[in-house]
């Protein structure tokens, strides 16, 4: 953990959310209504159906989306107010699929973090580049061409390029994408112990309830419950939202929530 401490440094954000509501110029909205504070260092679980607006809330907070109600806050400065530098060095994001390589490199792929930071770095470039590869798992990958790698090695890439990004709150879009199993548990729990505010968007409700310090369940743009994942997560508002039955009991080797889903005709 602390490889991860001196990578990302100790500067989460506090990440406020008011009102906020968006959707195409000239159609009906996708989101409406979402309100919510993050504190600094704790992470938070957006989950939903397909369709519920999980990715477009991401991209409203990292503005790629400018809202059109509502404000995103960073420690309490507007990030529409913010310089596009400025606001680079503080948020880091991470999309359900990577960019196009363009012929590049794993180690010129995970350099690109740098690109907010020019001219600060100094020598702790090459430092900061073995950080990330040996948190990621990739150390002995830095001369492998991005495009030569798997979907999961792709994934892991994409989040070591954002850590070195040093982001005061990181976003990621389904991390968990193309990731084999043991993968996800490993990134899930790097990512609940990095030392920044993360926002994360997971399918998977079993790693969102034992990882998020809070869960955000979205339906159909608009916010349905939020709080802690045993408050949220029941089998009430699965049943509501995802219109399947659930059993939950706690794992006996964990002793975390463990979900078995059913399907429910009367859902």
């Amino acid at each position: 953990m602390e490889l991860a401490r001196q990578l990302v440094g100790a500067s989460p954000a506090r990440l406020t959310v008011d009102g906020l509501g968006w959707g195409p110029r000239g159609g009906p909205p996708i989101l409406s209504g979402i309100s919510f504070v993050l504190e600094p260092g704790e992470m938070l679980a957006v989950v939903g159906p397909n369709g519920a607006g999980k990715s477009s809330l991401l991209r409203t907070l990292y503005r790629f989306h400018r809202p059109s109600t509502g404000v995103v806050r960073l420690d309490g400065e507007d990030i529409q107010s913010m310089r596009p530098r400025a606001l680079a060095r503080r948020v880091a994001a991470v999309l359900q699929e990577p960019a196009s390589d363009f012929g590049l490199t794993v180690a010129e792929i995970i350099e690109l973090g740098y690109t907010p930071h020019q001219g600060r770095l100094g020598a702790m470039h090459d430092q900061r580049l073995g950080d990330a590869l040996a948190l990621m798992g990739l150390t002995g990958f830095a001369a492998r061409d991005f495009a030569s790698l798997s979907g999961g090695e792709k994934q892991r890439v994409m989040i070591a390029r954002a850590l070195v990004q040093k982001p005061d709150l990181l976003i990621l879009d389904e991390p968990t994408n193309h990731l084999d199993i043991r993968h996800q548990l490993e990134v899930l729990d790097l990512l609940a112990r990095l030392p920044t505010t993360v926002v994360v968007s997971l399918h998977d409700l079993a790693l969102a309830s034992s990882h998020a310090d809070r869960v955000l369940v979205l339906e159909h743009g608009r916010q349905v419950q939020l709080g802690r994942p045993l408050e949220v997560l029941t089998p009430a508002i699965i049943r509501q939202t995802f219109a399947v039955g659930v059993a939950i009991d706690s794992h006996p080797a964990t002793g975390r929530p463990r979900f078995s889903f059913h399907l429910d005709r009367n859902a």
